[in-house]
């Protein structure tokens, strides 16, 4: 029941030091939220073919979701009614016994395919380069054992407290042989990238919203490192280095690639009406080429709505900050399926 405003900008900002004076005399700031739109709508029968596909698919999580992150809790019945999925759990002690238990050649033959794939992996630590190969195998053991479509895992505070790695390079390997890979056990964002897929996306990667600015009408969307490398600007140059806070590896070290974008979030929905306990955020813009403004995998994306505004919008209705990019326009698909699934879409 509490109104939330949100104030972007630096303390000795002009606008930032109005708007706290307002507020302090009882004028909360506002800088309103974009217009909704609408669109085109795809072709019924082939989005039903796309949900057909997804129907009995199985997403694997890993371990908890992180202390505080609320959006990587999830409704495993929602999922079920709504998409059909199921969800089958791996605790990170388990999945720290797999890693060990990968035999030192399968292992090496691993760190070898990475390091061909990606020279720059021989600048990396190979202790913690090799527990990101070990990683990797034990991840595509039980891909194959349980026929998964994709994983959501946990991935800090453990690998990095207790394997003395960040597995941001393996997830980036996973993804990059087809298989969506969510960090920060984050189940409806890799739903989400299973379900762009399915309605054609191709390749897709899970990014925070990390920077505006409101000038140019940029945001950069980001992430630590776990980008399938063919995202990149250059592929055969996806640069693999350490995590930019742990400062471990394995993690890319990027830009993603240019062009046309669609972001989506697939989220829960607290009211009560909904049948679905479901909801759907999109937005779109274009990707341009630029420096990577942040370590790990970034895009500066000059959004269709005011940057701002969107920004506000996300926050004010409660949106996470997690959203999964796309490189092809696959929006009047989204539109359709939501409106067949009476999931409630929120375009702007």
């Amino acid at each position: 029941g509490k109104r939330i405003s949100h104030l972007h900008g630096n303390p000795d900002e002009a606008h930032v030091r109005d708007a706290l004076s307002s507020a302090l005399s009882g004028k909360m700031p506002d800088v309103g939220q974009p217009q909704k739109v609408t669109g085109q709508l795809a072709d019924l029968e082939e989005v039903k073919g796309a949900l057909a596909k997804l129907s009995g698919l199985t997403i694997g999580a890993i371990g908890d979701a992180p202390a505080g992150f609320t959006p990587c809790t999830y409704d495993e019945e929602a999922l079920k009614k709504s998409f059909g999925l199921n969800i089958i759990n791996k605790s990170i002690p388990e999945i720290f016994a797999d890693i060990a238990a990968v035999p030192l050649d399968k292992e090496s033959a691993e760190y070898s395919d990475a390091c061909h794939a990606q020279p720059s992996l021989k600048n990396v630590p190979e202790k913690e380069a090799r527990v990101n190969a070990s990683t990797r195998v034990a991840l595509d053991n039980w891909i194959r054992a349980n026929d998964l479509s994709a994983i959501a895992m946990r991935c800090w505070p453990d690998f990095a407290v207790d394997l003395g790695a960040c597995p941001c390079g393996a997830m980036g390997r996973t993804a990059t042989s087809g298989t969506p890979a969510a960090c920060e056990r984050d189940v409806y964002g890799a739903v989400t990238m299973l379900i762009l897929e399915a309605l054609g996306s191709g390749t897709n990667y899970l990014v925070d919203t990390v920077d505006l600015e409101e000038d140019e009408n940029i945001i950069r969307i980001w992430h630590c490192g776990s980008a399938a490398t063919t995202l990149a600007v250059d592929p055969n140059n996806a640069t693999q280095f350490i995590h930019c806070n742990r400062k471990l590896g394995v993690a890319g070290n990027f830009p993603l690639k240019t062009g046309p974008v669609v972001l989506v979030r697939l989220d829960t929905d607290i009211d009560p009406a909904n049948q679905s306990k479901l909801r759907l955020v999109m937005t779109s813009g274009e990707s341009l080429s630029a420096p990577n403004r942040f370590q790990g995998n970034t895009a500066t994306v000059r959004t269709s709505a005011p940057a701002r505004q969107l920004i506000n919008g996300l926050i004010h209705n409660g949106f996470p900050h997690h959203t999964v990019v796309a490189w092809k326009d696959i929006r009047a698909e989204v539109r359709r399926m939501a409106e067949y699934l009476a999931i409630p879409l929120t375009e702007w």
